[in-house]
C-alpha cells in the first residue's frame, strides 16, 4: 500500500489544498541547515472547521441520523442493492463529465 497515494486521496476528499512553493534545489550548507532547523513552520487545514460547521448545519434531521444508527447498532440496516448500484454509476458518471 502506498501511504502517499492513501494520504492524496484523503486530502482530495476533505478538499484540501497544499500551496504551491517552487524553490529551486539549494546545497546543504551548515548556515543554510542552522536556519531552517531555527524556522519552524506549521500549516493547518480547514477540514476541522468544515466538520464544525457541517454540525452546526441545521439541515442535518438529526431524528434520521439517530435512528440509522441505531439500525447499524442492531445490524437492522438494509440497503437495497439496485439503490447502492445506481448510486454507484451515478458517481462514476458525474465523475467520467468532470475529468
Amino acid at each position: 500500500m502506498d501511504i502517499r497515494n492513501s494520504l492524496d486521496g484523503l486530502k482530495s476528499l476533505l478538499g484540501v489544498t497544499e500551496p504551491s512553493v517552487a524553490q529551486a534545489p539549494t546545497k546543504s550548507t551548515p548556515a543554510a541547515t542552522t536556519s531552517a532547523l531555527n524556522s519552524d513552520h506549521a500549516t493547518v487545514s480547514n477540514a476541522g472547521s468544515e466538520v464544525a460547521s457541517a454540525l452546526a448545519d441545521s439541515s442535518v434531521r438529526m431524528d434520521k441520523v439517530t435512528a440509522v444508527q441505531a439500525a447499524l447498532a442492531a445490524g437492522t440496516y438494509n440497503v437495497p442493492a439496485s439503490a447502492v448500484a445506481s448510486k454507484l454509476v451515478d458517481s462514476m458518471l458525474a465523475a467520467g463529465a468532470q475529468g
